[in-house]
C-alpha cells in the first residue's frame, strides 16, 4: 500500500514538474497573452449567453483585444509572482463586471452603464434581492461558463506563472548569468510593456475602422452607436460591453450626438392628388343619348307641404390643438443647435385636431394609475370583473401597445405622464427632470392647477429613481412610504414586499375626497412587480385560482392583478358614497409588460410571441411585437355606450387623447405622442426602432415593411411613405433628450 502511495506522489510530483517545464519555455506567450484571451472570451461568450448577434464579432473582438492588450501590458513590468497576483486581480474584476452585467441584463432587461450607478444604489436594491438570487440561480450554468478562465486562472495560475526559463543553454534551477544584468531585464520588461500598449493602440484603430467603414446594413448599425449615448444594449451587442462601458464614462464629460440631424424633406405632408380636369361638353350630339327633345308643356305644380326643420347641430369644432407659439422667432435667434433642431421640427409636424370628443370631461376629476407590469390578458370576467367591465364599457383600445423601454418603471411613467419617448439611455429621463427642475407644462398636474386642482401623488414603495424630486416638479404632492403615505410593516418594523394596492388605495382616499376642490390623483401601484409566486399579497387568491389550468406562475400573476382588480373597486365604490362617480374620468395604464415573463404572456394569450431570453434582451428582432398588445382604460360612470377605438396606439398618446378629453389647451406639435381620438394616423415606435402604424408594420432589422391587412400601396408609395415615417420615428425619439437638456419648454413660455 506504502509502494502505491509513494508512485502516486511521484507521479503527482513528476507531472507538476512537467507542468512547470513546459510553462517556463512558454512563459511569454502564456502569461501576456492571458488577459487579451480572458477579454475576448469575456465578450464572446456574453454573447452566445445573451444570444447576441455574432456577425459584429470583427467589431467588439478587436475592442476587446484592445483592452486585454492594455492591462497585459502593466503585467508586463512584474516578475513572475507580481504578474500572477495582478493578473489574478484584475481578472476577477472584470470578470465580476461581465457577470453582475449579465445578472442585471436578465433582471432589468437592459445593461447598466456606469453613470446610473448612483440611481441603482438610490433604488435600494435589497428589496429585490429574491429576484436578484432568482435570477442568479437560473443562470448558473451561464455564470460558470463566462467564468471558465478565471476558474482556470485561480486553479492552475501556479503552474503557468513561473519565472520564465533563462538563457539557452541554462539548466532549469540555475542561477541566470552574470551577464544578463538587472538592467536589460528591465529593458526587456518595458519593451514589452511597450509592445502590448501599440498593439492595444492598433487593435482599437482597427474596431473603429470596422466600425465606420464596413458596409454594415440596418438602420442603427456600429458607425451610429459609437457615436451615441443611447441604445446601451445594442452598443453592447455591436461594439461590446466594455466599450459601451467606456463610451459611456467618456458621454459622462464629453455630449454624445442625440440623433440625426433634422431634415424637413421628410415630414413634409403628402401631396393631395390632383383633381381630374371637368370635361368638356362635346360638340357633337350623340345621336342616342344626345339629340334634343321637343319641348312639352310644363304640368302645373302640386302644392309641396315641407315638414317642420329640426334645429341643426353645433358644427363639430375641428381646429387644429396648438397654441401661439413663436417658433421661428425662436429658431432664429437662438445659438443652440439643439433649441434650432427642436423649433424647426416641431414647426413641421402636423397638428393634431379637435373632434367630437373635445372636452368631453371637461371640469371632471380625474384618477391617473401607472399599473405596475400590468398586462390585458389577465383580465376576465370571472376574476378581475372591475378591469373587465372599464375595459367594455368605457373607450375600448384594440390595438394598444406598450412597449419595453429603457429602465422599465421610471420610463414608463415617462409615456404616461409626459407625452414622450424616454431617452433609451443615461441619463434617465424623468430622473433627470427632477434633477434640472425641467419645466413640464403638458403633465396633467401643470394644466390643471390653475383651474383650481388639486393634484396628489402616491407610491406604495421607497423614494426609487428619485420620485420625490420628479414628481413634485411634475405638479403633484408626491407621498410614499413613510413621507405622506402609510405602509404595511413586518414584525420587525420593515417594509412588506410587495404593499397591497387595497391599502394603498384605503389609506389615501380621505386626502382628495372630500374637499370641494377638484382633484387630480395619481398612482403607481406596486403589487404586480416581479417575481410572481404566492408571496403574501397574491396569496389571498389562491383558493379563487384552484380551478385555473394556468401553470403556477400565471396563476401567481393573475393573483396580482385581481389585486389591483380589487384596488379599483374600492376607489369606485368611495367615489360613490362621496357622490363624486359620475363626474370622475378613471385612467389606467401599464408601465410595461410583466418583465420577461414571455411563458406567461404567452399562455394567456394562446399563442408564440418568442423567448424570454429576446425579451431580457429587448431582442425585438426575435419577438413577435404583439407581445407588447394591452390594454388601456379610459372610463367613466357618466359614459352610455362604449367607443371602440381600431388605431394604433400606445403610451405617449395616452397624455394628449387625455388633455383633449378634458377640453384643455395644449400644443399637440410638442409631444411625441398624439391624441387617439383624432382623425390622425395611429403610430407605435418600439425600443428598436421598428415602428407600427395604421399602415403596417416596419421591421429594421430586415429592413421590409409589412402592410397591414387591406392596406394596399405601390412600391414608389411604399418607399415614400416607409422614409417619412422612419424619419418620423426618429425624431420622435430623439427629441426629448434635447427637450429636457435645453430645458425647451421653459424657453417656448418663459413667464410661466
Amino acid at each position: 500500500m506504502s509502494g502505491i502511495k509513494t508512485r502516486a506522489k511521484n507521479g503527482v510530483k513528476k507531472m507538476d514538474s512537467g507542468l512547470r517545464a513546459w510553462a517556463k519555455a512558454h512563459t511569454n506567450r502564456f502569461q501576456l497573452s492571458f488577459l487579451v484571451l480572458l477579454c475576448l472570451w469575456l465578450e464572446l461568450s456574453l454573447h452566445i449567453c445573451d444570444r447576441g448577434p455574432v456577425r459584429y464579432l470583427i467589431v467588439y473582438g478587436f475592442f476587446a483585444a484592445s483592452l486585454g492588450c492594455f492591462l497585459a501590458s502593466f503585467s508586463a513590468l512584474f516578475k513572475a509572482k507580481g504578474r500572477l497576483i495582478y493578473t489574478r486581480a484584475v481578472s476577477s474584476l472584470v470578470t465580476l463586471v461581465y457577470l453582475v452585467e449579465y445578472v442585471a441584463k436578465s433582471i432589468l432587461q437592459t445593461y447598466y452603464p456606469a453613470s446610473i450607478l448612483d440611481t441603482a444604489a438610490g433604488n435600494k436594491l435589497y428589496q429585490f434581492i429574491g429576484a436578484i438570487l432568482k435570477a442568479i440561480a437560473l443562470h448558473i450554468p451561464q455564470i460558470i461558463f463566462i467564468a471558465l478562465p478565471l476558474i482556470f486562472l485561480l486553479v492552475y495560475g501556479k503552474y503557468i506563472y513561473v519565472e520564465e526559463a533563462s538563457a539557452a543553454g541554462e539548466k532549469d534551477g540555475e542561477e541566470p548569468k552574470k551577464s544578463r544584468t538587472a538592467k536589460k531585464k528591465s529593458g526587456k520588461k518595458r519593451a514589452r510593456a511597450f509592445c502590448l500598449l501599440l498593439a492595444a493602440f492598433i487593435a482599437l484603430h482597427l474596431a473603429g475602422l470596422a466600425s465606420l467603414k464596413l458596409p454594415w446594413k440596418g438602420d442603427m448599425v456600429p458607425g451610429d452607436l459609437y457615436r451615441m449615448d443611447i441604445n446601451y444594449n445594442e452598443q453592447v451587442q455591436q461594439l461590446g460591453l466594455f466599450t459601451m462601458i467606456r463610451l459611456d464614462i467618456k458621454h459622462m464629460f464629453v455630449p454624445a450626438d442625440y440623433g440625426r440631424d433634422f431634415d424637413p424633406s421628410l415630414l413634409a405632408a403628402e401631396p393631395e392628388p390632383e383633381p381630374e380636369p371637368a370635361r368638356e361638353p362635346s360638340a357633337e350630339l350623340n345621336p342616342k343619348f344626345d339629340e334634343p327633345k321637343a319641348e312639352e308643356p310644363p304640368e302645373p305644380a302640386e302644392p309641396v307641404i315641407e315638414p317642420p326643420q329640426e334645429p341643426e347641430p353645433d358644427p363639430v369644432d375641428r381646429s387644429p390643438n396648438v397654441m401661439d407659439l413663436d417658433l421661428e422667432g425662436l429658431s432664429a435667434s437662438t445659438k443652440s443647435k439643439d433649441v434650432k433642431w427642436l423649433c424647426d421640427y416641431f414647426g413641421a409636424v402636423e397638428p393634431t385636431n379637435k373632434n367630437e370628443y373635445t372636452g368631453m370631461f371637461k371640469g371632471y376629476n380625474v384618477v391617473f394609475f401607472t399599473v405596475e407590469a400590468f398586462d390585458a390578458c389577465a383580465v376576465s370576467e370571472k376574476y378581475t370583473p372591475t378591469l373587465y367591465k372599464m375595459m367594455n364599457e368605457g373607450f375600448v383600445f384594440n390595438n394598444f401597445y406598450s412597449a419595453l423601454h429603457f429602465t422599465s418603471t421610471s420610463n414608463g411613467e415617462c409615456q404616461n405622464m409626459l407625452g414622450l419617448y424616454p431617452k433609451n439611455g443615461k441619463p434617465i429621463t424623468m430622473v433627470r427632470t427632477g434633477r434640472l427642475k425641467t419645466a413640464l407644462p403638458f403633465t396633467l398636474a401643470h394644466q390643471l392647477a390653475p383651474l383650481g386642482y388639486v393634484n396628489w401623488g402616491y407610491h406604495n414603495n421607497w423614494d426609487l429613481y428619485e420620485r420625490s424630486s420628479s414628481h413634485p416638479n411634475m405638479g403633484y404632492k408626491w407621498c410614499f412610504c413613510s413621507r405622506g403615505l402609510n405602509f404595511e410593516k413586518t414584525a420587525s418594523g420593515d417594509l412588506k414586499w410587495p404593499q397591497q394596492d387595497t391599502f394603498m388605495i384605503e389609506d389615501s382616499v380621505d386626502d382628495y375626497l372630500y374637499g370641494e376642490e377638484p382633484f387630480n390623483v395619481y398612482y403607481l401601484t406596486v403589487s404586480g412587480h416581479t417575481p410572481y409566486s404566492w408571496n403574501w399579497v397574491s396569496s389571498k387568491y389562491r383558493d379563487e385560482l384552484a380551478d385555473c389550468e394556468y401553470s403556477e406562475t400565471t396563476k401567481a400573476y393573475i393573483a396580482s392583478v385581481m389585486e389591483f382588480d380589487r384596488a379599483m373597486q374600492i376607489l369606485l365604490d368611495k367615489l360613490e358614497e362621496a357622490g363624486k362617480l359620475e363626474n370622475t374620468l378613471i385612467v389606467a395604464a401599464p408601465d410595461h409588460i410583466p418583465y420577461t415573463d414571455v411563458d406567461t404572456i404567452e399562455e394567456l394569450m394562446g399563442r408564440e410571441l418568442g423567448t424570454s431570453a429576446a425579451a431580457q434582451a429587448i431582442n425585438e428582432q426575435a419577438l413577435d411585437l404583439d407581445v407588447y398588445r394591452n390594454g388601456l382604460i379610459i372610463w367613466s360612470a357618466s359614459m352610455k355606450e362604449p367607443v371602440t377605438v381600431d388605431k394604433v396606439c400606445c403610451q405617449v398618446d395616452i397624455l394628449p387623447t387625455v388633455s383633449n378629453l378634458l377640453g384643455l389647451e395644449y400644443d399637440s406639435r410638442l409631444l411625441s405622442g398624439t391624441d387617439i381620438l383624432s382623425d390622425s394616423e395611429g403610430m407605435v415606435v418600439f425600443s428598436s426602432r421598428c415602428w407600427r402604424t395604421d399602415k403596417g408594420l416596419y421591421d429594421r432589422f430586415k429592413q421590409e415593411f409589412t402592410p397591414a391587412e387591406g392596406v394596399e400601396m405601390s412600391p414608389e408609395e411604399t418607399e415614400e411613405y416607409v422614409e417619412r415615417t422612419k424619419a418620423l420615428a426618429g425624431y420622435r425619439l430623439d427629441c426629448t433628450n434635447r427637450i429636457v437638456e435645453n430645458d425647451f419648454y421653459k424657453l417656448l413660455f418663459p413667464g410661466e
